[in-house]
């Protein structure tokens, strides 16, 4: 039976920096990784609400990216 194990985790911010000719939004990431496997949802959002006040720029999404290795 085939295992996965957590390999790492990283935290993306995305941000909206302006409006485009058609009305969409320009979205522009930041990525921070080494981030902790044990982070909660809730320790991921408040630490990215904390970065965010570093940026002029609006957050408009917060991600979490996992990579997990899959055994046989």
């Amino acid at each position: 039976m085939a295992q996965g194990f957590l390999e790492s985790t990283k935290l993306r911010l995305v941000f909206q920096t302006g409006m485009d000719d058609e009305g969409k939004p320009i979205l522009r990431s930041k990525t921070f990784s080494n981030v902790t496997k044990a982070a909660t949802a809730d320790q991921l959002y408040q630490a990215a609400n904390a970065l965010s006040v570093l940026s002029i720029d609006q957050l408009n999404k917060v991600e979490r990216n996992d990579s997990t290795e899959i055994m046989g």
